[in-house]
């Protein structure tokens, strides 16, 4: 009695919400009527993309009938199935036009979150423990955490590292930035140098020296540090000059360089002329292809190419387009000497404040010395641009790259001459999706259409750092454009990227890979510069 009791009350209350009359209380009519409900009419999708919707799934566009109705349009339906209505696509034309407007699952859908957030969720995945080798393998020892480039790069990377830092320290990573120092301060004091990587075979080579720059990035104070740290930066300098005691009568020795003039610069270099082990068989095809010159010169120089972190580009090749050509140990790099003259500056810098006048005049004067060769052997007034020097031709070279921005980046560049890059930069260098590498196109990783991030940071901080402040803005948005683009497509973070088209980059000597620790660390650091560039989660 009171079950129908109560049927009476929300009955007379649904009447009353609605304006119906209630139906009959007898106990037959609560059984067998049903109300008449009121629902809103949905669509599913074939009813709102109707021809696209039965092309797309007559085609088997997707090989689970489900993918596509599970899909999430980009913009209104309406618009969508007007443009396909007129193109009608077919095809792989089809299936691009669909992963074009929608988002679908487990084809496009991975890269949801904002660029930073999805930057901050990979740290802790690169981040790995100290190394404490087995017996005979190829790993080094490392004491602390550390953060590695991702795929086939499992080891920490030199220049890689100083890259990656940047976005860490912004990121909220401090104690890995420190922790990665202590990882380069004592390969340093074991070694004598940081190797390409830490690995057995990667011993007899370093990379472009950033430590000096990385050392900028620490917020540690203990003077005991700062005493075992800059120890190990005159280390790293000694490293980088040991060819001087044995330049008698050479033009070159070690990775020292004899400039017409008698000032000394710089080149890469590897103490070893075999090929490398972990590209055995790609630098043996590669000396036979450049017989009858001595296999020695062409494994040194294609080691010296890799120690330049630009492994392979044009500007080591007599022939653009022939890798067997190569003849880095010729080159006087400018972003390798740029580099050199910040590490000079630094170390009298520090000397300085450690009370050690000597060492601070030392290295001031090395500096004043080296700027001075910089600016009459790699600066060319009239092509508006820095380039490397072959001491083969005694002339510079005419590859126009990205290194010119190297002298920006360090603060040795002149106003005169940074609005001379700037200049170059502008009418050569900047493509739709950010900074190319070089202005030929070769097949080569380090050549157009790719770009690379650590020379887009290189070029914005250069840059903006010398009063080209909406050049520096442009390349940061064009940059973020295509790794948003891509991220929105792939879902990760590549090595490389092709700026020319927005996607991603080729070439090189093994598959692109994704992780990727210098991608991450300088998109932290640019949207930490330019947050107005941040994209919004999709």
């Amino acid at each position: 009695m009171k079950s129908l009791c109560r049927f009476a009350v929300l009955t007379l209350i649904a009447a009353a919400s609605t304006g119906q009359t209630p139906p009959s209380r007898t106990p037959t009519t609560a059984r067998t009527s049903t109300p008449s409900l009121d629902r809103p009419s949905v669509q599913s999708p074939a009813d709102v993309f109707g021809p696209l919707f039965r092309t797309v799934q007559q085609s088997h566009v997707f090989a689970d009938g489900k993918t596509f109705v599970d899909a999430v349009p980009k913009r209104a339906a309406a618009a969508i199935v007007a443009d396909y209505v007129q193109t009608k696509p077919e095809n792989a034309a089809l299936r691009g036009f669909v992963l074009a407007n929608f988002v679908v699952p487990g084809e496009n859908d991975r890269g949801t979150d904002d660029l930073r957030t999805h930057v901050r969720t990979l740290w802790p995945q690169l981040t790995r423990q100290p190394v404490a080798p087995v017996a005979e393998s190829s790993a080094l020892a490392l004491p602390a955490p550390y953060v590695v480039p991702g795929g086939r790069f499992r080891e920490i990377y030199y220049w890689d590292s100083y890259f990656t830092m940047l976005g860490l320290k912004v990121d909220g990573q401090q104690l890995l930035v420190e922790s990665m120092l202590d990882n380069f301060t004592s390969l340093i004091e074991r070694y004598g140098h940081i190797p390409n990587g830490t690995r057995t075979y990667y011993l007899s080579r370093s990379q472009p020296p950033y430590f000096a720059l990385m050392l900028d990035l620490s917020i540690n104070s203990d003077p005991v540090v700062a005493k075992r740290r800059l120890a190990a930066l005159r280390a790293e300098h000694a490293f980088w000059m040991n060819g001087t005691t044995c330049l008698t009568g050479k033009p070159a020795c070690a990775r020292v360089v004899r400039m017409p003039d008698g000032s000394v610069l710089n080149r890469y270099y590897d103490d070893r002329d075999t090929p490398r082990d972990e590209s055995y068989a790609e630098d043996v095809a590669t000396a036979a292809k450049a017989a009858p010159r001595p296999v020695s010169e062409t494994y040194r120089d294609l080691r010296a190419g890799a120690e330049s972190g630009w492994d392979f580009s044009s500007r080591w090749l007599r022939d653009p387009k022939a890798l067997a050509t190569i003849h880095t140990a010729d080159i006087v790099p400018v972003d390798l000497n740029s580099l050199l003259w910040s590490m000079e500056r630094r170390i009298a810098e520090r000397c300085r404040n450690a009370g050690d006048t000597p060492c601070a005049t030392e290295f001031a004067t090395l500096a004043g010395k080296r700027k001075t060769a910089i600016d009459r052997y790699l600066w060319q007034a009239t092509t508006t641009r820095y380039a490397d020097w072959d001491l083969s031709t005694h002339s510079s070279t005419a590859s126009i790259n990205a290194a010119m921005l190297e002298p920006l980046f360090v603060g040795l560049a002149s106003p005169v001459q940074a609005r001379s890059v700037a200049k170059t930069v502008r009418t050569s260098l900047l493509a739709e999706g950010g900074l190319r590498t070089t202005t030929l196109r070769n097949g080569l990783q380090w050549d157009e259409p790719n770009g690379w991030a650590p020379l887009q940071w290189v070029a914005i901080a250069g840059l903006a750092a010398n009063g080209e402040a909406a050049l520096a803005k442009d390349i940061a948005r064009r940059w973020l454009g295509t790794v948003g683009a891509a991220y929105a497509e792939t879902g990760r973070m590549l090595e490389k990227y092709n700026v020319e088209q927005r996607t991603t980059g080729g070439g090189g000597e093994y598959p692109v890979q994704d992780g990727f620790g210098w991608t991450n660390g300088v998109t932290s650091a640019i949207l930490d510069r330019y947050p107005e560039l941040a994209q919004p989660a999709r």
